[in-house]
């Protein structure tokens, strides 16, 4: 399993065009051998970079596969008028983005001690006050 990071700069007043044009090209994407899934992220301290990140079976079957077909081209011309440069494009392997099993995002540290201080607190709530 790898996965495909691609940087897309947009300009800053495209960026809601952007969105709909690539609304109407990424079932192209899911036509493709080898392809598991992507996600679009908008970036929240630059949101006129995007991040395409899709998950795919092999390295071939991004490139050659998609990028050598016309499903490729014609999903390229249909975002390309909106990117204010040229997109970056890399590939991590699949264990770079190994799941802990926890769905909310929190470092498991922190979701220990997030759980004894939730317990703390409800156990304060329910403890008679004394005087």
């Amino acid at each position: 399993m790898i996965y495909e990071i691609a940087v897309l700069p947009v300009h800053k007043e495209q960026i809601e065009a952007f969105r709909q044009a690539f609304a109407e090209v990424f079932r192209l994407l899911g036509r493709a051998q080898g392809y598991r899934g992507h996600v679009l992220a908008q970036g929240i301290e630059m949101p006129e970079i995007f991040n395409l990140i899709v998950r795919w079976r092999s390295l071939d079957d991004h490139t050659p596969g998609f990028e050598a077909s016309e499903d490729h081209e014609v999903f390229m011309k249909g975002i390309q008028d909106y990117f204010s440069d040229e997109p970056t494009v890399y590939h991590v392997e699949g264990t770079a983005f190994a799941a802990t099993g926890h769905d909310d995002g929190m470092p498991q540290q922190h979701r220990q001690r997030r759980s004894i201080e939730e317990r703390a607190d409800l156990n304060d709530a329910n403890r008679p006050a004394y005087r």
